[in-house]
């Protein structure tokens, strides 16, 4: 009796335990069909999404801090961080623009970590440039319809500020992630490649239409059409191109129909990863060595 349970008991567990496989498949399935919301959260709860990015166990390339009074940003306070690792004579510089919610020290320290790989980067023999880092409020980095322009702020307030620090403007480049991301691409275009060297995207907030969008990313359709990234790919002729996102992003089928709008593919590619930390830190790596290479060509 007790055995013929447990028998029962074995059967019904396997009956269970392959239904949940089969619907865990088929949710997964859903939310790469788009048909469901959340593929970030899916991916990670299936295991979907590849694996971490670990910050490296090395000290940090020096770095300092600082603020201003943004004219552009209509007297906000601003702040930023700048780390560099030491150098002979003016380093180049890239300009990293943060994601939503956040600010210019996410991507140093325990967040991102960019402080540390910039100096595992610089201990693997790879060539030396800074990372400069400043506040945009959650305004998506182009001028808003209140006044407030972050765009403006990094060109006319914050390249200057560097320039008078000692760095190499001249040799600039954009990254960013998220909002950031599309913020990197969108100044890269509106500067072109008589500024620009590089742009690095990863994972950015990219929508085909305004009606997809997220709430406060634009003021209205028409904001949206004067400034999306989608169909300007040719404002980043003669500028190195580099856009990385997972394939659990809910923003990867716009970062797609984007980078099929180029006439030749940018760096970097799909693979599996969320809109998380976790994949931004695994791509920090690559990302550097492509800035570092472009902006010491």
């Amino acid at each position: 009796m007790t055995g013929s349970r447990a028998g029962r008991i074995t059967r019904r567990s396997l009956v269970v335990g392959g239904a949940a496989v089969v619907v865990a498949g088929a949710a997964a399935e859903a939310v790469n069909l788009r048909l469901l919301p959340g593929r970030s959260t899916m991916y990670r709860v299936l295991g979907l999404d590849g694996p971490a990015g670990t910050v490296p166990d090395v000290a940090p390339v020096p770095s300092s801090s600082g603020s201003f009074v943004s004219s552009a940003r209509r007297g906000r306070t601003v702040g930023w961080t700048i780390a560099a690792p030491e150098a002979d004579g003016p380093l180049p510089i890239a300009v990293a623009l943060h994601g939503y919610g956040d600010d210019h020290a996410d991507f140093f320290g325990s967040h991102l970590g960019y402080d540390r790989f910039l100096a595992a980067h610089v201990a693997a023999g790879g060539a030396p440039f800074a990372i400069a880092a400043v506040d945009g409020g959650n305004r998506y980095w182009h001028r808003r319809a209140d006044g407030d322009d972050p765009a403006a702020m990094v060109v006319d307030e914050f390249l200057p500020l560097l320039a008078r620090r000692g760095f190499d403007t001249a040799r600039l480049a954009f990254t960013g992630y998220s909002m950031g991301g599309y913020g990197a691409l969108h100044l890269a275009g509106v500067l072109g490649s008589a500024r620009v060297r590089a742009v690095s995207a990863i994972s950015p907030a990219l929508w085909t239409s305004a009606g997809d969008t997220a709430r406060g990313a634009f003021d209205d359709a028409a904001d949206f059409r004067a400034n999306t990234v989608l169909g300007r790919q040719r404002s980043l002729d003669g500028i190195a191109v580099r856009v990385d996102c997972g394939t659990g992003d809910g923003f990867e089928p716009a970062v797609r129909t984007y980078v099929d709008g180029f006439s030749t593919a940018p760096a970097g590619g799909f693979e599996p990863g969320g809109h998380t930390t976790a994949y931004w830190r695994r791509t920090a790596p690559q990302q550097l060595n492509f800035l570092a290479r472009h902006l010491r060509s």
